[in-house]
């Protein structure tokens, strides 16, 4: 999963779903000693009760992309029926923002060099 910029968002919003961002903030808050993505589907589907339900699969495959884009740690731990993962922050709320922040000024670098220099510049950025 890449991470996909809406200007039109507020906050993490620009980058994360609601639901999303609930996960994150929860795995957060538990901090180093990491949980289990069937406690964040509850506690998620909890805090957005009446908005909407969240599938325990989105949670998984969420939670499993951050992983992938070095938001997330996570480590196996056995259990009933096999193996299941406790994930952990790898980057705190800040962290993730400036993550966030990297991708989209280094993507704008990357396709429009000369118009997000200029912009730099006039934002007395650089």
């Amino acid at each position: 999963m890449t991470l996909t910029f809406n200007p039109a968002g507020e906050g993490l919003g620009k980058v994360l779903k609601e639901y999303q961002i609930e996960a994150l903030r929860i795995i957060w808050a538990r901090g180093e000693g990491g949980v289990g993505s069937s406690e964040v589907w509850q506690q998620a589907n909890e805090a957005l009760k009446g908005i909407r339900t969240i599938s325990r699969a989105s949670i998984i495959n969420f939670l499993n992309a951050m992983v992938d884009e070095g938001v997330l740690n996570y480590s196996d731990i056995t259990g009933k029926g096999g193996y299941r993962r406790i994930y952990s922050p790898k980057l705190d709320e800040a962290g993730f923002k400036k993550h966030i922040a990297s991708n989209v000024i280094a993507s704008l670098i990357r396709d429009f060099p000369e118009e997000t220099n200029e912009i730099l510049k006039e934002l007395q950025l650089i």
